[in-house]
């Protein structure tokens, strides 16, 4: 049991919640926390995929007029407040709390989502897309420090990875939704492109309603003095699980761990952390979070450009082709996601993100020499997202697991944001230019040097990975509060 404490910051107390927490057996409260967390990946998917999906048909002139370049920065303003958000949601979410941060960023994104669909030109259509990044990027803060923080260290590894897929559910959803709000023959243009974001607001709602599932993280309640009530959480988790599976709340000897409480973290101390205490670790997680970043951003951000500019599909087909390749995206995490708890981290990210680089520039070939067409191009972008989906979720994972509890969230935030801003920010511009200038030739270029990047980091992954299956959170990596660790 927690002992007890004042909440003033200073105190030292003795916790056993972390060892608590670890020896739950999976169970229904379990997976309605992945439900809780993982709507909120459906909403980005669904976000991503509307803007994408839209881009052919905001270049007519009786939608928003944009041209190609415009469309491709307005991705990049999104882009651009996922930094921002991520940075100021992500430290508020560190030095406040993971669920208070819920909402708050939740309730960002359906504002601006709402607003996009009465955007009149292309400042304001960009304005409300950096909104909406700003509101995702904190959510990718506060639900992955939350994912670790009350998911067993046995499973960690797939459930973190299967939550981050859910995005691609989104994309799904999104996609079906616009084959029928973006067809001519059903809505007028003018109308069904802001139903869509319409769409997305409503969805959001509904998050909402379900977000109570998700308690207040214990680890978190405990570092900050709020002992009393991280051992109430925690009681009342076990006696949710005692009710239906009472032989998975374990009686086992927990180990206790000793801290001395804070109210936040200084500036100081999180810089000495990354840049020096875990210099290595730092690089690692730049590598892995920038290479992913341009993958992604380069590519999904201008599919139904590289459709319709050189296979001539027309804009409203282009979500047929989303269809499949967000499909894969789903798969690769649920059916790849054990193998992180089993054969290891070092060896599956490792792996995943060579595969998926060399995949990529195998199709970049394929797609210079003419020898694919809209299909095979589909098929192709699936089959190396099946495995860069997992490439991209570890990533996340990675960085949320070997910094220590009390900077867990601005950590994510900050690779976040620097491997979005080295490797993500600019990629939708560049490449809608490369597309907009037809040559399949520079296209292709810009593909290979993606599948470079993640190759790159792949190999920083061999060599400086941190094998984190199975293990505590406390023991990856210390809280910077820890006094010392016994057995009771």
């Amino acid at each position: 049991m927690s002992h007890e404490a004042n909440s003033v910051p200073g105190k030292t107390i003795s916790t056993d919640i972390a060892s608590r927490l670890d020896n739950l057996e999976w169970s229904r409260w379990h997976w309605m926390v992945v439900i809780a967390l993982g709507v909120t990946w459906i909403l980005d998917g669904l976000q991503v995929t509307l803007a994408g999906a839209v881009a052919g048909i905001l270049r007519r002139p009786d939608a928003l007029g944009l041209t190609e370049g415009q469309i491709g920065m307005a991705a990049t303003f999104y882009l651009a407040g996922a930094v921002t958000g991520a940075l100021v949601f992500g430290y508020a979410t560190d030095r406040w709390g993971r669920k208070k941060l819920f909402y708050i960023t939740l309730c960002t994104y359906l504002l601006a989502t709402a607003l996009t669909a009465c955007a009149w030109n292309f400042p304001s259509y960009a304005f409300f897309q950096f909104v909406i990044g700003s509101g995702i990027g904190g959510e990718y803060a506060a639900i992955n420090s939350a994912i670790d923080e009350l998911i067993p260290a046995k499973v960690r590894g797939q459930v973190d990875l299967i939550i981050n897929s859910t995005y691609w559910i989104g994309a799904i959803i999104g996609a079906a939704a616009t084959i029928y709000l973006l067809n001519p023959e059903s809505l007028p243009v003018w109308l069904g492109w802001r139903l869509a974001f319409i769409v997305g607001a409503v969805l959001g709602l509904a998050v909402l309603a379900i977000r109570h599932w998700v308690p207040e993280s214990p680890r978190w309640l405990t570092i900050h003095g709020r002992v009393e009530e991280a051992d109430a959480v925690m009681t009342s988790v076990e006696d949710a699980i005692k009710k239906h599976h009472p032989e998975r709340v374990l009686k086992a000897d927990h180990e206790m761990l000793h801290i001395l409480t804070r109210d936040h973290t200084a500036w100081g101390e999180i810089w000495n952390a990354i840049f020096h205490v875990h210099r290595k670790r730092s690089i690692l997680c730049l590598a892995l979070m920038s290479a992913q970043a341009f993958f992604y951003n380069a590519i999904f951000f201008t599919y139904s450009l590289v459709m319709i500019k050189f296979y001539e599909v027309q804009p409203h087909l282009v979500s047929w082709y989303i269809l499949p390749f967000a499909a894969g995206n789903v798969l690769g995490p649920l059916i790849l996601g054990r193998l992180f708890d089993s054969i290891g981290r070092r060896w599956m990210i490792t792996g995943t993100y060579v595969l998926s680089g060399i995949f990529l520039a195998l199709t970049a070939w394929l797609f210079k020499i003419g020898a694919l067409d809209a299909t095979t191009q589909c098929a192709c972008w699936t089959i190396i997202f099946f495995v860069a989906s997992a490439a991209a979720s570890s990533a996340y994972l990675t960085v949320s697991e070997i910094f220590p509890l009390e900077m867990r969230a601005i950590a994510i935030a900050i690779f976040y944001a620097v491997g979005t801003l080295v490797g993500g920010v600019a990629a939708p511009a560049i490449f809608a230019s490369l597309i907009e200038s037809g040559s399949r030739d520079l296209v292709a270029i810009g593909y290979v040097g993606g599948g470079l990047l993640m190759i790159a980091a792949g190999i920083v992954e061999a060599f400086l990975g941190v094998d984190a299956e199975g293990k505590s959170l406390e023991s990856i990596t210390a809280p910077l509060s820890a006094v010392a660790v016994s057995k009771e």
